[in-house]
């Protein structure tokens, strides 16, 4: 029996999938599914795993400092995953990679060519990319005989119309590849494709998709393909997030750079890893965390956070000329009762009434019976579509092989 395990590193988490093959066209079957959160130096790192059934096989707190970083978690969640299924023949391994610029726009191969090109774009997800391609160099030596793919969380957004694309600068840097290229691709597929299978009339209007976590941004659909998003040229514009500034006026790089004398590194590091939540609280990047604290500078950070969401879901909602549909996903959004609350408090204007019982019980649709808008929560599965690619993909290799 084949199977694909999936790898999906996030700014400060890894995530895995063990999928059992089912032939050609049904779904992959998730055999075992975990994540491993907290990673970095001076945290207590976390692993979570359980079986297609739901009964756990390991939750388990790591101690200090024993997963300060990506390649460790990596190689924590393989020792995990041969401990439960040693005999095992493994066909592929899927990486999720956020960053495949202008190049890429569908799942492809990984070769030296492509992982030297993708090493090209670390600079523009630098939270992400390398340890994206870590774990691929990683997984290549690990199973030497397994096909390894890439999926692009760039791919999604990758038919903008133009104005949705550019930015008002000079035109050489476009056709450079400077391009706002949104994100968390994988995530709005998934939404799509699910709102395709269980409401296709959803699906073919006017969708708002807020993925909201320690990364988040929201996406504009219609029928189900992505005409705008709040991520551009790299991961960090947009909605702020757990320690990512989100927008920003350009003016603000000019004065760290003239009147703080910051270099490009520092100025990177304080963008990507020191503001968001964190900066703005003094406390935390995670948002459980500061819903409890009761300081008045998290209450700040969550006041900021929601402002900017109703905010770009304005922008949205006119790139769109309308909305039907809203979905919440990712951590915050799939768990956050209070998040989603100010999200759609006096919301009427544009047909969002928000049922608070519903809300409170995160049942898949929050929205009242009599709100125009429809309000959702979807859990996104970011490992399926790339488990998905994988069986696309081993299928193509059989017909040309055949």
């Amino acid at each position: 029996m084949s199977h694909v395990l999936t790898l999906n590193a996030g700014s400060s988490s890894l995530k895995f999938g063990f999928f059992r093959l089912n032939g050609t066209v049904e779904d992959p079957d998730p055999r075992i599914v975990g994540s491993i959160e907290r990673i970095g130096a001076g945290e207590r790192a976390h692993i979570k795993a359980k079986r297609q059934d739901g009964f756990v096989l390991i939750d388990q707190e790591f101690g200090r400092n024993h997963v300060p970083d990506h390649d460790t978690a990596l190689a924590r969640a393989v020792e995990f995953l041969k401990e439960q299924r040693p005999q095992a023949k493994l066909d592929a391994v899927g990486h999720r990679v956020v960053h495949g610029g202008p190049d890429y726009d569908e799942p492809v191969e990984l070769t030296q060519t492509v992982m030297d090109r993708l090493a090209q774009f670390e600079p523009l997800a630098p939270l992400h990319q390398p340890h994206n391609l870590a774990g691929a160099r990683a997984a290549l030596k690990l199973f030497p005989e397994a096909v390894q793919l890439a999926c692009f969380d760039t791919a999604f957004h990758r038919n903008h119309p133009w104005v949705n694309d550019t930015f008002a600068i000079p035109r050489k840097y476009y056709d450079q590849g400077v391009r706002r290229y949104g994100f968390h691709g994988l995530s709005y597929q998934y939404i799509s494709e699910t709102l395709r299978e269980v409401a296709p009339h959803l699906h073919m209007g006017r969708t708002v998709v807020a993925h909201l976590g320690n990364g988040a941004s929201m996406c504009g659909l219609m029928g189900g393909r992505s005409v705008a998003s709040t991520m551009g040229f790299s991961a960090l514009d947009g909605l702020p997030m757990g320690t990512r500034c989100g927008q920003l006026d350009p003016g603000v790089l000019l004065y760290m750079l003239m009147n703080e004398g910051m270099t490009p590194a520092e100025i990177e590091d304080e963008l990507y890893r020191k503001s968001g939540l964190l900066g703005l609280s003094g406390l935390s990047n995670d948002m459980r965390t500061l819903e409890a604290a009761g300081t008045e500078e998290a209450r700040q950070a969550i006041d900021y956070f929601v402002f900017r969401i109703r905010r770009e879901l304005g922008g949205l909602v006119a790139a769109l000329g309308g909305i039907s549909t809203m979905v919440f996903c990712g951590g915050i959004g799939e768990n956050s009762a209070l998040i989603r609350e100010k999200v759609c408090a006096g919301m009427g204007w544009i047909g969002m009434e928000l049922d608070e019982t519903r809300n409170m019980r995160n049942e898949r649709i929050i929205s009242t019976d009599f709100s125009r808008v429809r309000i959702l929560i979807i859990p996104t599965d970011e490992e399926i579509v790339i488990a998905r690619a994988a069986r696309d993909m081993l299928a193509r290799r059989a017909e040309t092989a055949a």
